[in-house]
């Protein structure tokens, strides 16, 4: 067969056209692009110039997963009726758009456990420092070992203890939904992440209902995991209750008494509380803090250390001492900062040397 030359081959078109040669067959079959000519030995295709912007009409539609039978009424259709026809389906495809984003959400809603809770990323991290020297170094009670931390009304409550010291501390949410939960997550852990948690206005934790474990999420979709801690967590809550009432309240300055306490060298440490002074002593060694001091005179005995510790978890310039007897929890509280609470154990004299 002779081909003119106005005629191009299935090759040719499928490059101008962005159709491949199967596709244009395809077409060719439905009667939505013919061939200007068949070969009617070889059963080659040939196509003219004019017909390319047909077949490029055919692929944007088909694009647009419009049906073959209104890409006919399209093509062959007149102007108006055709738009029209267009604009219906670009709606569709809103529609279709927009369900499919809904339930990506919901989808990712399921993979990714929602926040129960949000509060700020500093105030968390702070707390979260300040409850870990309450955790407990070794692992003989492994409970001990995390941070229990609770969510309900509105609050996020962290709470460590080594069973000589306690320390329990609250930051209020921005916002929670879902129902309140409670974990002990892993110490360790959760104390890692204080520095990510600075750099967030705000941090969303969640929980992971099948295993415990404690899921931080920033704005930007970064997440921390901090695995649960087997074992019972004690009940702080009737702890605190049961405590005896306070028979003398001391309010000293923290750092003064920080740093007698530093100063002094290992072992047992003893207060001495009268009418206007706190005296700290050790060996004869003593430092009298000026301090406002109400109640009964007492003499009880410390840790250095524990005590220390103790200190080293409150905030503000002031702290305050609720003391019940020398052999019972001494509450210790920032006077700027009441929802951080500590309790230390005074020891008697013969524990230490």
């Amino acid at each position: 067969m002779t081909t003119s030359p106005d005629l191009i081959t299935i090759g040719t078109m499928a490059r101008l056209s962005g159709l491949t040669p199967g596709a244009l067959r395809f077409y060719g079959d439905c009667r939505l692009l013919v061939p200007a000519v068949v070969d009617p030995v070889t059963g080659y295709r040939y196509y003219t110039v004019d017909q390319r912007e047909r077949a490029v009409t055919i692929r944007q539609l088909r694009e647009l997963d419009v049906p073959l039978d209104d890409v006919g009424r399209i093509l062959d259709g007149d102007a108006e009726s055709g738009a029209a026809l267009l604009d219906e389906y670009v709606a569709e495809l809103h529609r279709r758009a927009e369900r499919a984003t809904r339930l990506a959400s919901a989808v990712k809603a399921r993979l990714v456990a929602p926040p129960t809770v949000v509060v700020p990323g500093r105030l968390l991290a702070d707390t979260v420092e300040r409850v870990f020297p309450s955790v407990a170094t070794d692992s003989e009670i492994p409970c001990l070992t995390g941070i229990l931390v609770e969510v309900d009304a509105g609050a996020v409550v962290l709470t460590a203890t080594n069973r000589y010291r306690l320390t329990t501390g609250s930051v209020t949410a921005a916002a929670r939904t879902g129902n309140p939960f409670r974990t002990v997550a892993d110490g360790s852990a959760l104390r890692g992440t204080a520095a990510w948690l600075r750099e967030h206005e705000n941090v969303g934790l969640a929980l992971d209902d099948d295993s415990g474990a404690l899921t931080l999420t920033g704005a930007d979709g970064e997440r921390h995991r901090c695995p649960a801690v087997g074992g019972t967590f004690p009940d702080y809550g009737s702890m605190l209750a049961a405590l005896d009432p306070p028979v003398t309240r001391v309010i000293v300055h923290r750092d003064a008494l920080a740093g007698a306490v530093r100063d002094a060298a290992a072992g047992t440490i003893d207060l001495c509380v009268r009418a206007a002074a706190l005296t700290v002593g050790h060996r004869g060694h003593d430092r009298v803090l000026p301090a406002d001091i109400t109640g009964a005179d007492l003499d009880l005995s410390f840790d250095r250390d524990g005590l220390g510790a103790a200190l080293d978890t409150a905030v503000g310039p002031e702290v305050l001492l609720d003391i019940a007897s020398y052999d019972r929890p001494v509450v210790i509280r920032s006077a700027a900062a009441g929802d951080l609470t500590t309790l230390a154990m005074p020891v008697r004299r013969e524990e230490h040397p």
